[in-house]
């Protein structure tokens, strides 16, 4: 079991820490596969990365979620008091757009097959967690997930992701997730795997 540390020690990202975390994401997700189908160029992935995080953050998770980070990771929830709050608005699918260039219409095509998959019950959302590749293995990334699965519990409400990576699925299925259904994204995009936990007794 890994120790908690001050370094990895959950806490509320501010809008003051924007760029931090868009960068934290970016080096998190460079090899993710449906950030490496909705950025497909390797030049120009990261930092096209960089702001396609610090814009989901800023104008969508950061004022409606519920959003902490560590020194090396951050991550991103969603209360369902919050769910419809967090939907983009037109400002923000325009800045997305021209973040994703040519690749906007495959974006738009993954969030609404993707959107079609989550339940139907009240529930928390993770929609995005990372870690610095430099600081994996180092509890980052598992305190987050401690952190907001633990106000689920206190809530009594399940959890749900999704996940396009193959090697994270054992890691989330160690902290109770299983998985409830796999998608591939339209027009030749990855699989995606969703994945729900239902809540424990606190």
């Amino acid at each position: 079991m890994t120790r908690m540390t001050l370094a990895n020690a959950p806490e509320p990202a501010t809008i003051d820490d924007a760029h931090t975390v868009g960068r934290t994401l970016a080096s998190a997700f460079g090899d993710d596969p449906m950030m490496r189908w909705f950025f497909p160029d390797d030049a120009s992935r990261e930092a096209a990365l960089g702001r396609y995080f610090t814009t989901l953050f800023t104008r969508q998770y950061g004022p409606h979620g519920v959003c902490e980070r560590t020194a090396s990771a951050a991550a991103f929830w969603v209360a369902p008091e919050g769910a419809d709050k967090a939907v983009p608005d037109e400002a923000t699918v325009q800045e997305l757009a021209e973040i994703l260039g040519d690749r906007a219409p495959v974006f738009r095509e993954a969030v609404t097959a993707a959107a079609g998959h989550g339940p139907a019950e009240p529930h928390w959302y993770l929609a995005v967690i990372g870690a610095d590749p430099a600081a994996r293995g180092l509890g980052h990334g598992s305190a987050l997930l401690r952190s907001g699965l633990a106000k689920a519990d206190a809530a009594g409400l399940p959890v749900y992701l999704e996940s396009s990576k193959p090697d994270n699925l054992p890691v989330y299925e160690h902290f109770g997730f299983t998985v409830r259904g796999e998608f591939a994204l339209p027009g030749g995009g990855p699989v995606l795997w969703a994945m729900k936990r239902d809540p424990r007794q606190v």
